[in-house]
């Protein structure tokens, strides 16, 4: 039997969605904003049965911290035994660094 992983979201990768769907709205095409956010979290949820799908961050590169590419967006999460917690969703050009 598998372990169950738990994922979360931090707030800010809350709030990196909702700026995605703002952007989209703005832009007049909601419809595409909707569609993408369903995406990211579509690719989200996959990692409760493939954690370790992300690669390293390069910027870190730590075991735990980890990312999905989802262009043009980074999905950045950390890997923990049993969670995953989602941290952003930034834009792939980005550059992480710590707060």
């Amino acid at each position: 039997m598998s372990n169950h992983i738990v994922i979360t979201l931090a707030e800010s990768a809350v709030q990196d969605l909702e700026a995605i769907r703002e952007y989209y709205q703005e832009q007049e095409v909601p419809e595409i904003g909707d569609r993408f956010v369903k995406e990211i979290i579509s690719s989200v949820e996959e990692l409760a049965i493939h954690p370790d799908r992300g690669r390293m961050v390069p910027e870190f590169n730590s075991p735990q911290l980890r990312e999905l590419i989802h262009p043009p967006c980074r999905i950045v999460y950390r890997r923990y035994k049993e969670k995953i917690s989602v941290v952003r969703v930034w834009r792939s050009e980005r550059l992480m660094r710590l707060p």
